[in-house]
């Protein structure tokens, strides 16, 4: 699954942790601590007057976006220097393209947080004294955000059409390494169902858990500092009183017990997937024997293998019924989270609109962070089962050391 299209999988996943901590420790070593530096750089830096905020790009930030670029693409050209993968242009240098990208979204949502603070508190201005903010000053705010907007959503379009491509390759790889070894794998249960379905959704399923996975990293990562400065603002939580950086305490326990809460509950659910795909395989494959062949599909054999499939879906729907009751009890009651635990400090009028937004949004991010995977349980289910099927094929391939090392495949496309 991951060998066919990933140079050495092991060996690269875990460099590429490496070299990102490396990164983030040159960065924070070096760069940031070289106070001349960052003073020479405050000379051309846009200094905000009252009311306004600086612009998206400011020197010290380019600086940071270069820095990224650079050693992203370094460790890509590194990789593809010294492992010659055919698909490597895909799976490394696609595999760096879509993490600078996802750092460069996380960037705008830091940028969209601290304009919603003064855009609301604007709104609040405007809406408490008649005449107080002129049309002219409301549609010029909208307007200064509107280019960061318009590019976004031209990365954003872009981003969609690559990660597109990036996922049929990956496809295209798997196929080509499993129908190499087609001979050994032809008489596996659904083994058509595997290579032609299983190999596009585990592709798909996997890119976008991992994009979606480093993607909270770095929100965390941007936010968390963020909502601990504004947690000075909160005059005090239910219960506790006052506490230092008291929302990120609140978003933290608030993710943890729905993770742990989903994983208890859902704990069945990935057998009962796999179970599913084996009964539905077995089901079809009798069929499609029936199209050429009179003897099979037998009315008596068909009801059998359709009462497998019927009893097996029950019991799935049965186990979602309380995974579902628990899933949308917590999201739905997490959404009120930030309103109880500001409460005290929303009554005595501590904080304005625009700072309340700030708070909210900040918590939002850095809460949905924190429980990624209570978010995406349900997919985790589906990969697994996916997961538990195509690594069957890889155990038959296996079997004869010597096909460990061959992964050839058509060339890259």
């Amino acid at each position: 699954m991951f060998r066919s299209f990933f140079p050495d999988p092991k060996l690269f996943f875990w460099s590429a942790l490496i070299w990102t901590i490396i990164a983030i420790g040159i960065w924070f070593g070096i760069f940031e601590g070289n106070e001349g530096m960052l003073k020479a750089m405050s000379a051309y830096t846009p200094v905000a007057v009252e009311g306004e905020r600086p612009p998206f790009l400011t020197p010290d930030k380019l600086l940071i976006y270069i820095y990224m670029a650079v050693a992203g693409f370094s460790f890509a050209l590194i990789w593809m220097f010294l492992d010659k993968n055919k698909w490597s242009r895909w799976s490394v240098l696609g595999s760096t393209i879509i993490m600078l990208v996802t750092y460069y979204n996380v960037q705008i949502s830091v940028f969209l947080n601290d304009w919603y603070g003064g855009f609301y508190d604007l709104l609040q201005k405007a809406l408490s004294e008649a005449g107080a903010v002129s049309l002219n000053e409301f549609y010029s705010e909208l307007l200064t955000v509107a280019p960061i907007l318009l590019v976004n959503i031209t990365v954003l379009v872009l981003l969609d059409f690559f990660v597109s491509h990036y996922v049929f390759r990956w496809r295209t790889a798997m196929n080509n390494y499993f129908m190499d070894h087609w001979p050994k794998l032809r008489h596996i249960e659904g083994a058509a169902q595997r290579v032609q379905e299983d190999t596009q959704r585990f592709a798909r399923i996997v890119e976008g858990l991992g994009v979606s996975f480093v993607r909270s990293m770095m929100t965390l990562i941007a936010f968390l500092p963020l909502l601990y400065t504004l947690s000075e603002k909160v005059t005090e939580l239910p219960f506790f009183g006052p506490v230092d950086g008291a929302m990120v305490y609140v978003a933290i326990m608030s993710a943890l017990l729905g993770t742990v809460l989903l994983a208890i509950v859902g704990i069945k659910l990935p057998g009962l997937e796999f179970n599913n795909q084996k009964v539905e395989a077995a089901y079809r494959k009798e069929l499609v024997y029936g199209e050429d062949r009179e003897d099979r599909a037998q009315p008596a054999t068909v009801r059998e293998l359709y009462d497998g499939v019927r009893k097996n879906y029950y019991r799935l729907y049965f186990n979602y019924l309380y995974f579902n009751v628990a899933r949308f009890a917590y999201l739905q009651g997490s959404s009120f989270i930030p309103f109880i635990a500001l409460g005290p400090t929303i009554v005595s009028g501590t904080i304005t609109l625009g700072i309340f937004t700030q708070i909210n949004n900040a918590f939002d991010r850095v809460e949905e962070s924190f429980k990624f995977f209570a978010n995406v349980w349900t997919t985790i289910i589906d990969l697994i089962s996916i997961y538990k099927r195509l690594i069957s094929f890889e155990k038959i391939i296996y079997q004869d050391e010597g096909t460990q090392g061959d992964i050839s495949a058509a060339p890259a496309e």
